[in-house]
């Protein structure tokens, strides 16, 4: 597959967009949640006639990336130091040490580093109030074991939206950080979350992990991708919204 490079201007933006050539009737123009604009035109399609279907649909254009621009994950220096706060599942959870006894210097067997929820803190046993590099990495830690315990659930629950379940099978789910999508499905099936989704509501975590099973049934952001999505999840767009308000 021949991908090429290329842009048209609009009023002062240059809007750049990658195309592809197929044998196919008709053109198509889709807005990837990176950003990145993807054009499939007919093999013998002229330049010209692209560029020009193009600059008709710009203002759709840089609406989608402005749209998607607000979804992605942001990510601001997290401090993991007492009193910080955090969110898990949309709430915000404070930072509270509890250090080694007294006199009993570093953790031992029976005083092990340790990270739970009490009354609205994130309690990190055995550690000291300095040591913010031990601090961070048991908070990470407990973060990556929530994630692996709620996303693959969320997953099954929202495969039951769809009128087929079987259908929206994923061939695997992994969770992997990524700068700049909460999620996305490969070609194969695969489907990938961001654990970090775990600090996001409930009811946005299930948007999220709606959006990428319609991809299973509907890989591009078309019209079909929409009506799909409204279908099983009618109030995706006020669970988006939320998620770009809480996550921002």
């Amino acid at each position: 597959m021949m991908l090429e490079q290329r842009q048209v201007e609009y009023g002062t933006q240059i809007i750049e967009y990658r195309l592809e050539r197929r044998e196919r009737a008709t053109l198509e123009i889709t807005v990837e949640p990176d950003g990145v604009v993807r054009v499939t035109a007919p093999s013998n399609a002229a330049v010209e006639d692209i560029n020009a279907r193009v600059r008709r649909r710009a203002r759709w254009i840089l609406a989608q990336q402005a749209s998607f621009s607000r979804f992605r994950p942001h990510t601001p220096p997290r401090i993991y130091v007492p009193g910080e706060t955090h969110l898990y599942l949309g709430r915000q959870y404070r930072i509270r040490i509890v250090p080694p006894e007294a006199g009993k210097g570093a953790p031992t067997a029976s005083c092990t580093p340790s990270v739970k929820m009490v009354r609205g803190f994130l309690e990190v046993r055995c550690v000291d109030f300095h040591d913010t590099g031990t601090i961070e990495k048991h908070i990470k830690e407990w973060y990556r074991k929530r994630a692996k315990l709620q996303l693959p659930s969320r997953l099954e629950l929202n495969r039951q939206r769809f009128p087929d379940p079987h259908a929206v099978q994923p061939t695997s789910l992994r969770l992997q950080r990524m700068p700049t999508r909460w999620g996305s499905t490969s070609p194969a099936g695969s489907l990938v979350l961001n654990p970090d989704l775990i600090r996001a509501p409930m009811d946005c975590i299930d948007y999220v992990v709606t959006h990428e099973l319609c991809h299973l049934l509907v890989p591009n952001h078309g019209k079909q991708f929409f009506e799909l999505q409204r279908l099983v999840m009618p109030d995706w767009e006020r669970r988006k919204q939320r998620l770009e308000k809480v996550m921002a």
